[in-house]
């Protein structure tokens, strides 16, 4: 159904296989940055418009390929699929970011969700199996969610937060509801992954971008758990291809840990971990994604190339490396930068393992 895959370098740095180069993408390098990506959104008309079609989702998925020489694609998407098909009434206003028309806030609310139809984001999986062909093998193309305790940030909040007031206050007083929350959150996610699996996906990542504001026990419990919850219900091969998963969790150093025992291929880290001692603490468990600071990219090209370099150095020549930004991109970036990035990810990767 799919074309060969022509560069497997990500997948192998996945499983933690030497690999000529340290593979390389970007969370959010389709995106903002990128004046051909404006363009395609203002013919889209807005991010839902852009995200919900096909060809537009597809368009936009490889334009980065197109200018650097990136070893994955990942899905255009946005983390907040699942809970607009739960029935929240997800939009998206100018300058205000995502929101939900039917916050999930009481008994009533959390009793009523269920694990949508996944009819429901056939959109998404049409753009994966269109992006997949329209690779034609040239690089894997990863699928993604948000986590359980991430979506029920937004679920709950009805939007972005600044303080968590409202999610914290139910899983401080009602626990009950919040782990009920999570628990249909976590089915769902873990259906929605294995049908992008289905659909093309080459491996899978899960985005706890909002972990790291728990208190420590917290995390353990209504983060963590359900990310294990989804990780147990993926599958681990399809077409006889093994699937690689990526869990990230911003402000997850403290617990890394804990977060590579939990059935995980790959973690990914954020800027505030030093590779070295990341490296030092997992050993070869798992293989480490990332973690320069998106901001690095507002420097000069020399200092940009001079941090990558720095960087590959504190992980070492070991296999298990797949280089990343620590957050996604800023849609400020030059995109000259990202050039940098890449060339000196590429340049001095290979120098490590003697193949300059």
């Amino acid at each position: 159904m799919f074309a060969p895959l022509q560069n497997d370098t990500l997948l192998r740095a996945l499983r933690r296989q030497p690999t000529d180069h340290t593979p390389i993408w970007l969370m959010r390098q389709a995106g903002r940055y990128l004046p051909e990506y404006r363009a395609t959104r203002e013919l889209a008309g807005s991010f839902m418009g852009l995200a919900t079609h096909r060809d537009y989702a597809t368009e936009v998925t490889l334009q980065p390929l197109e200018r650097y020489d990136l070893d994955a694609a990942i899905l255009f998407s946005d983390i907040l699929t699942v809970p607009d098909a739960m029935g929240l009434g997800l939009s998206f206003a100018a300058g205000e970011g995502p929101k939900f028309a039917r916050p999930v806030r009481d008994e009533a609310a959390v009793a009523a969700l269920e694990v949508p139809d996944m009819a429901k984001l056939q959109y998404v999986f049409d753009a994966v199996t269109s992006i997949r062909r329209a690779l034609n093998g040239r690089v894997p193309l990863i699928g993604f969610s948000g986590s359980p305790w991430t979506l029920a940030c937004y679920m709950v909040e009805g939007g972005g937060s600044d303080d968590y007031r409202l999610v914290k206050s139910m899983l401080y007083r009602r626990p009950d509801l919040m782990h009920r929350l999570l628990a249909v959150t976590a089915d769902a996610v873990a259906l929605y992954l294995n049908t992008q699996i289905e659909a093309g996906a080459q491996a899978v990542m899960v985005f706890d971008s909002w972990g790291g504001v728990l208190a420590d026990g917290a995390f353990q419990d209504f983060s963590l758990a359900y990310t294990r919850r989804v990780l147990a219900g993926l599958k681990r091969d399809h077409a006889g291809e093994h699937i690689p998963r990526i869990v990230f969790t911003k402000g997850g150093g403290l617990w890394l840990e804990e977060i590579a025992a939990c059935d995980t291929d790959a973690v990914g880290l954020d800027w505030t971990m030093d590779l070295g001692r990341a490296r030092a603490l997992v050993g070869h468990k798992v293989a480490l994604q990332g973690n320069m600071d998106p901001n690095v990219l507002f420097a000069e090209p020399a200092q940009i190339a001079a941090e990558a370099r720095r960087l590959l150095d504190r992980f070492g020549p070991h296999a298990g490396h797949v280089f990343n930004l620590g957050h996604g991109i800023s849609q400020h970036t030059p995109p000259e930068s990202v050039t940098a990035l890449v060339e000196a990810v590429r340049t001095h990767s290979r120098a490590m393992r003697g193949l300059a």
